[in-house]
């Protein structure tokens, strides 16, 4: 499907979005790994977070889904059965890669395969730290790539230094941990998303933080318990920016999770001369609340350091937001973005220099002088949903028609993002604000239970 964007007004808007993906691959996983049932809401339907929930199905986990965004997860206290089929991840590195640590202690071996876009990502950096532990992973693909080959096994709990502040890193090792002897515990070069040491917190595991190193005992298990998925604040970003870079815009997000791990974006948004707010009304292991932001000017800023785990996914939606501010941004030690569902660096300087945006590209991250007028171009997604996103918002500032190619990717994330997309950006009458509100487990979309 194609994607058709013309210039906008600025947005007058309240609205919520789909469940964080990252929370909802993790509220299956510990779960699944609880010893009882747990009822799961908020859960988003996108395509990666319903791959998580197959491999589990695929695991002997009994998985019912009474409504779009509600499951009901029978967990089996960490005893999975053998998949009579390989492992589909689909386009989903996280399911994948935190996956290979909870596998690498079943007794039994798993095939866990990708489409061609996760047949390229790299994973030794997971694979090296459980083989420290015990475990025995296979890469079929060149380079060490997926599909991956896992024999589980007795594992030994580590003292892993991480060399990337990564979340699926430190996540795949301390989910390992669970089923090692010992203790493990991770230490990070700077603090990426601590959505798992949180959550195992709310389902009962105990951990222990010191600054950037987190551990974890060998033997512990999640207890049964009910969560609610916050709104995911990187689908929330690609409005954030398209309010922040528009004088007299208003917007207002409900029911998002503000994670500081995760907010990083709101920051770097006020640097820039957004007016920005945030009120959190309540915490059941995540932060959940209301973001709100006023449109200005935009000035540029630099982007780099330890700042850049925390705004790693919203990068994409930033470099727009650069391209509507005055001055050359930086954005530096961000070689992540390389290997991501696209080189997203390179995407990035090729799609915003279509638009008319002088952008220098470099090893690590990308220069972009903005505050020129942009004009509309015809542009290819890459198979990339955060690629597709941003550039739909900038063509809500260009001149003329912009033509975004190849957007079924978006349903791994954000389902139903265009038709938002077309709402917020229609015209309407002056200062009564557009209502957005996603509809709350309703039965549309249940497919029934499992074994």
């Amino acid at each position: 499907m194609d994607w058709t964007i013309q210039k906008a007004p600025p947005l007058n808007c309240e609205l919520e979005v789909p469940g964080d993906k990252s929370i909802s691959h993790r509220s299956v996983m510990l779960a699944s790994l609880a010893d009882g049932p747990c009822v799961i809401r908020g859960f988003l339907p996108g395509e990666d977070c319903l791959s998580t929930k197959e491999a589990f199905r695929a695991f002997g986990v009994k998985i019912e889904r009474p409504g779009a965004t509600s499951l009901i997860i029978h967990g089996t206290g960490g005893r999975f059965v053998q998949p009579a089929h390989d492992v589909d991840c689909g386009n989903s590195g996280t399911t994948m890669r935190l996956l290979s640590g909870l596998l690498a202690s079943q007794p039994f071996q798993t095939r866990l395969t990708g489409d061609a876009s996760l047949s390229k990502r790299p994973m030794k950096r997971i694979m090296e730290p459980l083989a420290r532990m015990g475990a025995r992973i296979t890469a079929e693909g060149a380079d060490e790539r997926p599909p991956l080959r896992i024999e589980g096994g007795s594992l030994q709990g580590i003292d892993y230094t991480s060399s990337v502040a990564s979340a699926q890193v430190k996540s795949a090792i301390l989910l390992a941990g669970l089923f090692a002897s010992g203790s493990t515990s991770v230490t990070e070069p700077h603090l990426s998303r601590d959505h798992t040491e949180r959550m195992f917190e709310y389902f009962g595991i105990p951990i222990k933080r010191e600054g950037l190193k987190v551990t974890v005992a060998g033997g512990s298990r999640p207890q049964p318990r009910d969560f609610r998925v916050p709104g995911d604040v990187s689908s929330a970003a690609f409005w954030l920016v398209a309010a922040a870079a528009h004088p007299g815009a208003r917007l207002r997000v409900n029911r998002v999770g503000l994670n500081p791990s995760r907010t990083g974006i709101l920051g770097t948004l006020t640097r820039m001369g957004a007016r920005v707010r945030e009120f959190e009304h309540s915490n059941q292991g995540e932060p959940i609340g209301t973001i709100e932001i006023e449109g200005a000017s935009l000035k540029a800023t630099r982007i780099c350091g330890k700042e850049i785990p925390n705004v790693i996914d919203e990068l994409p939606v930033l470099a727009v937001a650069a391209a509507l501010a005055e001055g050359t941004t930086v954005i530096a030690d961000a070689a992540e973005l390389r290997v991501k569902e696209s080189d997203r660096l390179a995407a990035i300087a090729s799609h915003l220099m279509a638009m008319g945006v002088p952008v220098k590209e470099t090893p690590d991250g990308i220069e972009i002088t903005g505050g020129r007028p942009l004009k509309g171009a015809r542009l290819d997604s890459l198979g990339d949903h955060r690629i597709a996103m941003a550039f739909a918002i900038a063509g809500l500032f260009a001149e003329g028609q912009t033509v975004i190619t190849g957007t079924d990717c978006v349903n791994t994330s954000y389902p139903g993002f265009y038709d938002v997309l077309q709402r917020v950006s229609a015209s309407r009458e002056q200062g009564v604000p557009l209502v957005i509100r996603l509809e709350d487990d309703s039965s549309e979309g249940a497919d029934g239970p499992d074994a």
